[in-house]
């Protein structure tokens, strides 16, 4: 697909109106300290065909700040994630390493939840 006729997020693929452009409604926010941090490590398996995956939940700051977070827990625990909308997802139960983790790098104010 073309950069012209590139979709966004609310489904517009084409405009016949050749001054349109797509609105980009990207409102990143700076990242907050650690000891700001509002962080939830739970366990979770739903929408993951029953396996066991550790979320670390909300994350409040830009995607490179929570990439960097995301792969630092990874290697904690020696396996591989991902980071969407937010949420830090570790494959396998690290409820305990990802929570000692966080504690120990200022994230205070985390909690274990579920």
């Amino acid at each position: 697909m073309s950069k012209k006729n590139k979709p966004d997020n609310r489904g517009f693929v084409f405009s016949t109106d050749p001054n349109f452009r797509f609105e980009e409604e990207r409102e990143e926010q700076e990242t907050l300290p650690p000891a700001q941090q509002n962080l939830r490590v739970k366990l979770e398996t739903k929408h993951r065909a029953g396996k066991t995956v550790t979320l670390v939940d909300g994350f409040a700051g830009t995607d490179e700040d929570a990439e960097k977070l995301g792969k630092q827990l990874k290697n904690l625990c020696g396996t591989g994630g991902s980071v969407k909308d937010g949420e830090i997802i570790v494959q396998g139960d690290h409820r305990e390493k990802v929570l000692q983790f966080l504690l120990k790098n200022g994230y205070s104010k985390t909690k274990k939840a579920g």
